[in-house]
């Protein structure tokens, strides 16, 4: 297993293999601590903290102690924009994005994971686009991504939830985040967002949907959106950012822990067999292209 704790080797596509990480949310009902400990035993290359899944989560000290005690790096943060985390790190979404850059400083993470304005937030969503620039001069090296959402379904029909859209393919953001299972729930093909969004794509939330009215974050292979595909075609394309595990594991907790562990040990795998598929595919393409020049 790769190191958890060593720096990828390169930012240029092409020439590095995509590190597959753990979102702290995949292992929810256990806390983020666990999240760490599950990441090193397991052999995660480092996970993505979801800040205000718990009060470990929000307290950047805290997590700084936990990445040195088990060894684990803190790759990415998903900065804390969800209904259920209103009040952490404050109520000003600006001051939260900058809280996450100081964050990401100290815990030397590479990408921070942004959801668009919801639609009452008019004054934040206002200049969302322009603020998301600014923020990506700003703090460079330092990544902030927009990730693609959904409308909410409602038996009154569809309601468009987030500002200026849920789908950001068409907006100007340099660097987008996809995640399968939200695009299940918009009804859409994943696969799509990745010939659509080419090089802007920078960072993965690895999981699965049915396309149900729920977001349901599925293992992945569980639904409808080709995860694996997913995977191989990103890489197979020079994607090299993060693929990061992102699913709902609370059924597998009345089965008793033994079964998460192995539902995370099993997705890893899996992904790490995609990324190298996807890695053969780029090689034998550039191979065919320098025989063809």
């Amino acid at each position: 297993m790769p190191d958890s704790g060593s720096d990828n080797p390169s930012t240029t596509a092409g020439s590095s293999a995509p590190r597959v990480t753990l979102s702290t949310t995949s292992v929810y009902p256990e806390s983020t601590a666990d999240a760490f400990a599950r990441a090193k035993a397991i052999g995660y290359d480092g996970v993505e903290l979801m800040v205000g899944i718990d009060p470990v989560a929000a307290d950047v000290d805290r997590i700084a102690e936990l990445s040195a005690e088990h060894d684990v790096k803190v790759w990415s943060i998903h900065a804390p924009c969800l209904l259920v985390t209103p009040n952490v790190w404050g109520i000003d979404p600006w001051g939260k994005l900058d809280k996450a850059a100081e964050a990401a400083g100290r815990l030397g993470s590479q990408l921070v994971v942004v959801h668009p304005p919801f639609r009452w937030q008019r004054d934040y969503a206002s200049r969302f686009e322009e603020g998301i620039a600014e923020l990506n001069e700003k703090y460079a090296p330092l990544v902030f991504a927009v990730e693609n959402m959904y409308p909410w379904r409602t038996p009154a029909g569809r309601f468009a939830a987030y500002l200026p859209d849920f789908d950001p393919t068409k907006l100007s953001y340099d660097h987008l985040v996809l995640d399968l299972s939200h695009a299940a729930t918009a009804q859409m093909d994943s696969r799509k967002f990745v010939d659509l969004w080419g090089p802007r794509l920078r960072h993965i939330h690895l999981t699965d949907g049915s396309g149900t009215f729920k977001d349901e974050h599925l293992l992945p292979g569980q639904g409808n959106q080709h995860a694996w595909q997913v995977v191989e075609q990103a890489v197979a394309g020079g994607f090299n950012g993060d693929i990061v595990l992102e699913v709902n594991t609370r059924k597998l907790e009345g089965a008793g822990q033994g079964s998460r562990f192995e539902a995370l040990s099993e997705v890893l795998i899996q992904t790490r067999m995609a990324v190298d598929r996807g890695i053969f595919a780029r090689h034998d393409s550039q191979v065919g292209q320098e025989s063809r020049q």
